[in-house]
This record gives structure tokens, sequence and C-alpha cells, in this order.
């Protein structure tokens, strides 16, 4: 399939204006990244505490922003998570405030006091079912023993009311209550809970408004750790092409594929910053993805203009590459154009786990399939024309030129 038939753009003749399109993006980047004093680093990165909240309710986020600094934790970020009817949030602590990684739990539980604080702590003496552990209701389910297994021994008590607790809490976490009940008496649904362990259950246990869903803790130690390995990994990806591309081709189209892609890496993490868009793992992982796509995308256009020098040796090497641009072209909107849809209905519909992985994929094909262009080319045009070889160590090729053809 071919959507354009032999065009004839004079790309190479364009490059300046798309040069500047690069460095205007690149720029704004780079000041986004220099005003905000680094990344928008994710709490993979940054280190901290990372605590899912599920509400009852939609979530009054002003109210609990005010509770948490007068909590002292006027540092911590709230965004929404899912959909709006899902009424779940997330709210996460850097380092600012969970300085120690032995403090991190302690960010978690201020967490948990600031929203009982907004949304009522239940009576005194009871404990909130909604964000209790399985060990939790099976110590209350043993003292209270609303099954009388005491007189068969404590070793049978404790067996039966460790896996009520864990069937209860199991149920509470399935779908479609992801992690709150309504009402005590909705456990009577599960197996093994007689009413009188639902009065006993409704006696020690109050319900709250909200549930943590889910916690993720990381030290600010495993944090650097995991910047500098993605650090390490992208660079050690992009040395290991231009080896392969000096090898397989010829070294200043390693070069021009490397910064291409190198260029890539730095644009989209620049919008990310613009778009205030967290960095984590998984963007890292888009990241790597997209060097491998945008890689992939050029060496296509090289491997054709290595062809057309085969064919044309006395034809000036910039007619050689646009040529070889203009007859990829078809193949790289073809290409590009159904990644992006595919990578853009992630973005929309995949949900918010992906979503970063999702947007940063999304920006580099665009970016990708542009500096393809806009960056490998030209750079490979200028390093043919001062250095005047095609590979280490040979003499020139013989090119057409205009000095040729006036001697002719």
């Amino acid at each position: 399939m071919e959507f354009f038939r032999e065009p004839s753009i004079d790309w190479l003749g364009k490059k300046w204006y798309l040069i500047s399109g690069s460095a205007i993006l690149f720029l704004a980047g780079l000041i986004s990244v220099i005003a905000r004093g680094g990344l928008p680093y994710g709490i993979d990165f940054r280190g901290g505490t990372l605590v899912n909240v599920k509400f009852a309710q939609a979530p009054g986020l002003d109210a609990i922003r005010a509770e948490l600094r007068r909590q002292n934790l006027g540092e911590a970020t709230i965004q929404r998570f899912g959909s709006a009817g899902d009424h779940e949030v997330i709210i996460s602590l850097d380092l600012k405030t969970t300085t120690a990684s032995e403090a991190l739990d302690a960010g978690k539980r201020a967490i948990v006091t600031a929203l009982g604080a907004v949304y009522g702590t239940g009576p005194v003496g009871k404990v909130d079912f909604n964000n209790a552990s399985p060990q939790t209701v099976a110590e209350h389910l043993i003292a209270a023993d609303p099954l009388g297994l005491a007189a068969r021994g404590s070793e049978v008590a404790t067996e039966t009311y460790r896996g009520l607790g864990e069937a209860l809490v199991s149920y509470r976490n399935s779908a479609p209550r992801s992690g709150l009940i309504a009402d005590v008496q909705q456990l009577r649904l599960v197996a093994g809970a007689t009413p009188a362990v639902v009065d006993a259950l409704a006696k020690d246990f109050h319900l709250s408004g909200f549930a943590i869903r889910n916690t993720e803790i990381v030290g600010p130690k495993v944090g650097a750790d995991l910047r500098r390995q993605a650090l390490y990994v992208t660079l050690a990806g992009l040395g290991a092409m231009l080896i392969y591309i000096w090898f397989r081709y010829e070294l200043i189209y390693g070069i021009g594929a490397v910064v291409a892609v190198f260029h890539d890496v730095l644009v989209t993490l620049g919008i990310f910053s613009l778009l205030d868009k967290e960095v984590s793992l998984t963007v890292i992982a888009a990241l790597l993805t997209l060097v491998g796509y945008s890689m992939n995308d050029t060496i296509v256009i090289f491997d054709r203009v290595r062809e057309n020098l085969r064919l044309s040796k006395r034809e000036r090497f910039v007619e050689v590459l646009n040529r070889s641009i203009n007859q990829t072209l078809s193949r790289t909107v073809l290409t590009s154009g159904l990644t992006f849809l595919a990578v853009l209905a992630l973005f929309l519909f995949g949900g918010e786990v992906i979503r970063g992985f999702a947007l940063a994929l999304v920006i580099g094909v665009i970016i990708g399939s542009y500096s393809s262009v806009a960056i490998a080319s030209p750079l490979v045009v200028f390093l043919h024309e001062r250095f005047g070889k095609t590979r280490v160590g040979e003499k020139p090729r013989v090119y057409e030129r205009e000095t040729a053809s006036a001697r002719r």
C-alpha cells in the first residue's frame, strides 16, 4: 500500500525549518525542567509513600488538602485515579515529608489520620473494618468467640477465626465493593459468617467512608538507585546501537541515528515536564520502547540510501538522501500512523495505570518519525560533507558535484 506515489519533497532543503521546530521544543522543555528544579519524578524515583484511597462518595479534595496541611503534610500531592465514578484518589508524600526510610510508614499513618479527621473516626474503641487487616479481624473474633470454639481448644479457635478473617476481608476487597462495606449485614453472605459472627463484628467495628486500597513505599536510596539505573540502561542501549550501525552500515549513519534517538528522549522528557506529568518506571519503559522504534524508523531510511547509492553512484549524496526519504514516506506514514492510533487508544481508554506509558509513546511516535527526517538526515549530510568519507579508513566515493560538472 502506498499513500504517496513518487513524491518529490525537498526535505533537506527545509532542514533549518525542521531543526528550528526541534530546537523550540527542546528549549521549552529545558526551561521547564530548570524552572521546576528537575524532572517531575514519580514515587519510583523520588522515594516516599504512595497511598491509593477509595471513597464511598465523591471525595472533597479541598477538605483533604486542608487537613493534610494541618497534619504538616503540605507537600503531599493528590490526584484523581480512574474514572470520576470510581471515587479514587492517589495521595503521595515525597522526601521533603518523609526524609528517612524508617519514617515512610509514618507517612501512611499520617494520611489515614488526616482522612479520619475529615470523614470521622467512628465511636471510641471501635476499629474501622474497611481498613482492617485479616489479622485484626481474626484477633477480635478470637477475643469475642462468637462460634463458641474456645471449648474445643485454642488451636482450633485460632485457625478457624483466622480463616474467617481472611474470608471476610477478601469479600470486602472483591468487586464491586473494592474495599468498602456500607453495611455490616452484607457480611452474612460470607461462608461461616453466622448471625453471631456478624453481631460480634458490629460490636467491635465501624464502617468508614474510605478505604486504603494500596500502599507503595520506596526508600530514598532505592529511588536514587532506580534513577541511576534508568540512565545507565538508556545510555547503554544507545551505545550498543551506535556500535551495531557502525559495524553494519557506516559510522556517520550511526552517529546520525543515535543523536536523533537521543533528541527524541530529551524532547519527550521536556514535554512531560511542560505537562507536569510524572516520570515513573513505566515511562522509562516507554522511552526504551521509543528508542527501538525510532531507531528502526531511521534505519529504514538509511537502508534505502545504501541501496540507492549502489544504483546511482554518481548522483549527489543530498539528492540520494532526499529521494530515499520520499521513497520510504508511505511506509513511515503507514507504520507510524497505525502505531499512533494504537497508543492513542491506550492513552484514552487504558486507564490511569498505563496512562504515563501510553502518553510517552504518543509523543514519542510523532517525535521519532519527525526526527528521522529533521535530525538524523541533515546530520548525516553534514558529516558526509565535513569528513568526505563514507567508511572509516576508506577513500571518498565519487559523487557528482557542481564543480565536477563544470570540468566536464
